[in-house]
């Protein structure tokens, strides 16, 4: 393997255990931001415990972030230096804007909601918590801005092989960047909420922690029941964006060859990029038209409009979208059943529903590591879609040998960081809410357990109604 192969593996290896921690601590903030705000409000201590249990699994995780997230921007340059100099006239002030409008925003904040409960007030603690949550958000517009210009590049120009800034708007609006953005924040808000799920289930089959459980349990559903399906018409939304800017690249999700009008689905095969075909497909006739374009015959380009130098690896593209595709399917089968099971106030008593939303916890992770492999591998050859290869990105001076040690030492450093950092989540996630009993009074019960009716609720004044507990 030449260094070209090694930096991109070495960069896929970094970044696809970073992206794990922020598709978890971008929910996370959110969801601690909402405890906070409803113990503030309603004063029921079942949200400061919970928000306490989470706050240390929070911390633990944005550590994490920071030490692998630091890593990044230095493989800029020492294996892309190229990329570096010609782009960094463009991108480089929007990963300053990054860390002096997010970063810095989440640090000062955090050290208050870690160690400011009994030094601040009730209210000060909640709007620290909210601060987090937003400058957790904020830093995912600015790096989503970062990939979607480099995916749909515009408003620059170039001045002796180097990218300038004609428009900063431009650079930042770029075409796909309000998909990509909505798309990718619900992607990880979703991840949150099926962890934070299967802790509650968790807790409910051993029996532990009843009214925190129920809580957590009740909330995620009722959100995932909004923000699931709103991912598949965004997912939606962004798949016709792709059609009209990047159309090699969905052509690669879809296995397809020929360019023709009434495409059909192609639910799996074997893309065979020598024979330029699909082996042992199967397919549904029409159906992918249908959602490509919203018409039946509507005409989608095949991968052979385009010269092969200028086609992603087409199997890791169209199975990495597949796996994405499918997990969304199961995300949407285990909410509806989780509502269902609330309608009928059988959501903590069901003991198949409990184990499933426990094994299915850490499903948005899969999800999220597909989509990014579905994005990033289908822009490829570019670095800077038609603009920048990859292969002429990367640092000059690079030897293989170079790149293996690199690589080696990543390695080793990355096992030693997260498989530290994972013993120490699960077992904070062991012990539970510390401070809270391991079985709750029969009044937390009853008031965890309330019913899906306001005007049932025998405590209307003390308690949010679900729609609260959703938002």
């Amino acid at each position: 393997m030449d260094a070209l192969i090694l930096s991109r593996m070495q960069f896929a290896w970094v970044i696809a255990l970073h992206i794990l921690l922020p598709a978890f601590t971008v929910g996370l903030s959110c969801y601690i931001a909402t405890l906070e705000v409803r113990w503030w409000l309603s004063k029921d201590d079942v949200y400061r415990r919970l928000s306490a249990f989470w706050i240390k699994i929070f911390a633990v995780s944005f550590g994490m972030g920071v030490v692998s997230g630091i890593v990044m921007p230095f493989q800029f340059g020492t294996n892309w230096s190229r990329f570096s100099d010609g782009a960094s006239n463009v991108i480089g002030s929007l990963i300053a804007y990054e860390a002096l409008t997010a970063f810095f925003l989440e640090a000062a904040f955090l050290g208050i909601l870690l160690f400011g409960r009994k030094l601040v007030p009730q209210w000060a603690h909640a709007a620290s918590a909210v601060m987090v949550a937003f400058g957790t958000l904020i830093s995912s517009v600015w790096i989503l801005a970062v990939n979607s210009w480099m995916q749909t590049p515009q408003g620059f120009e170039i001045v002796d092989g180097r990218f300038f800034p004609t428009s900063m708007l431009a650079v930042i609006f770029t075409p796909s960047f309000p998909y990509r953005l909505v798309h990718t924040v619900t992607a990880f808000v979703v991840t949150a909420a099926f962890v934070i799920m299967g802790v509650g289930a968790r807790y409910l089959r051993q029996g532990r922690f009843v009214a925190e459980s129920q809580l957590m349990v009740r909330m995620s559903i009722l959100f995932l029941a909004l923000m699931v399906p709103l991912q598949v018409l965004v997912g939606d939304l962004h798949g016709l964006n792709t059609l009209e800017y990047q159309p090699v690249k969905l052509a690669a999700m879809e296995g397809l060859w020929e360019t023709r009008a009434g495409v059909p689905a192609s639910l799996f095969a074997i893309p065979d990029e020598q024979a330029e075909k699909n082996r042992f497909e199967i397919a549904i006739p029409l159906l992918g038209s249908i959602y490509l374009t919203h018409h039946v015959d509507g005409t989608v380009r095949g991968l052979k409009d385009f010269p092969r130098a200028d086609r992603p690896p087409v199997a890791i593209v169209y199975f990495a979208f597949r796996i994405m595709v499918g997990v969304a399917l199961v995300m949407l089968a285990v909410v509806a059943a989780g509502i269902i099971l609330l309608w009928r106030r059988r959501l903590y008593s069901s003991a198949w529903f409990l184990r499933v939303a426990t094994l299915v916890s850490p499903i948005g992770f899969v999800a999220v590591l597909a989509g990014w492999t579905t994005t990033e591998v289908g822009r490829q050859p570019w670095v800077i879609y038609g603009q920048l290869r990859t292969a002429q990105a990367l640092t000059p001076s690079l030897t293989p040998g170079d790149v293996m040690i690199s690589l080696a030492l990543y390695m080793v450093s990355y096992l030693i960081i997260f498989g530290g950092g994972f013993m120490l989540l699960r077992r904070l996630v062991t012990v539970g809410p510390n401070d809270a009993p391991e079985v709750a009074s029969q009044d937390e019960v009853q008031r965890a357990a309330r019913p899906l009716s306001a005007a049932a609720d025998p405590h209307p004044s003390q308690d949010a109604s679900l729609a609260g507990e959703a938002l």
